[in-house]
């Protein structure tokens, strides 16, 4: 279930750190997080959809070794997307 392109566009607009850039860590999550949203509001209506449960498990394991990294190279950058996001921190 991919994300609607003027959705992602939003999402880079309000992550990125440079004009352009669409692969930084913060991007990254921050569409991560909002195709986790959007699947587990699917996985909510479809209780036995399986396929798609094994996907939203792969997407949050995706975003958590993203976390991980940000958290170890920078962790300003790191605690400023998890309080943008609303993400639970360990």
């Amino acid at each position: 279930m991919p994300l609607a392109k003027e959705i992602k566009t939003k999402v880079i607009e309000e992550n990125h750190i440079h004009e352009g850039d669409t692969g930084s860590p913060e991007v990254q999550i921050a569409i991560l997080t909002r195709r986790i949203i959007m699947l587990n509001s699917h996985l909510n209506i479809n209780k036995h959809d399986q396929s798609s449960r094994r996907g939203l498990l792969k997407m949050v394991g995706q975003r958590r070794r993203l976390l991980n990294y940000l958290r170890g190279k920078d962790m300003g950058r790191y605690l400023a997307i998890t309080e943008k996001l609303s993400l639970r921190q360990k």
